[in-house]
C-alpha cells in the first residue's frame, strides 16, 4: 500500500500559510481546520517550510511575544517530504524514526497533499482488518 491510497481519501486542498504571516494567523488557521501543522508556502505556491504545534510551542519558550512573530522565523524549513508512490511502512519507519508527525507529499515541485502519522496508522489498521477478515473468511470456508 502507498500514500496515493492516503490521499485519494482526503481533501485535495491543503491548508498553506505564508512565511510573513504571523503566528498568531497561523494559529487561528490551525484551530480552525482541527489540524496540527501547516505547509508553508511562496508566492509561487512552492513549499518552503512547515509550522507544527511543536515548531510553535519550542518557540513560546523563548519568544515572550510568540504572536507577533513571523511564520518563517518559526517553521522548520528543511522538510522532509515524500511522493505518491512511497510505501505506507517506509513513511511509517521515518515518520517515527525522524520524530515528526505530519509528511508533505509532493508530485516534483507541486506540493498535492499532505499525510499525518494518524492517516498512515489507520490504514495500515484498515489493511491488517481486511486481510483478517479474508482469512476468517477463508477459515470458516474450510470448516465446511
Amino acid at each position: 500500500m502507498n500514500v496515493s491510497r492516503i490521499l485519494a481519501a482526503k481533501p485535495a486542498t491543503v491548508v498553506t500559510v505564508g512565511p510573513n504571516q504571523l503566528i498568531r494567523d497561523a494559529l487561528s488557521i490551525l484551530a480552525q481546520y482541527d489540524i496540527g501543522a501547516l505547509v508553508v508556502t511562496n508566492s509561487a505556491d512552492e513549499l518552503i517550510g512547515i509550522l507544527s504545534e511543536r515548531d510553535i510551542v519550542r518557540r513560546a519558550i523563548k519568544e515572550s511575544d510568540i504572536m507577533s512573530v513571523e511564520v518563517g522565523d518559526v517553521m522548520t524549513k528543511n522538510v522532509i517530504v515524500g511522493v505518491p508512490q512511497d510505501d505506507l511502512i517506509n513513511v511509517a519507519h521515518t515518520m517515527t524514526e525522524r520524530r515528526f508527525r505530519h509528511l508533505p507529499i509532493v508530485d516534483g515541485k507541486r506540493l498535492i497533499g499532505i499525510v499525518s502519522i494518524g492517516d498512515v496508522l489507520k490504514a495500515q489498521r484498515d489493511a491488517y482488518r481486511g486481510q483478517i477478515d479474508t482469512l476468517e473468511t477463508q477459515v470458516m470456508a474450510g470448516d465446511d
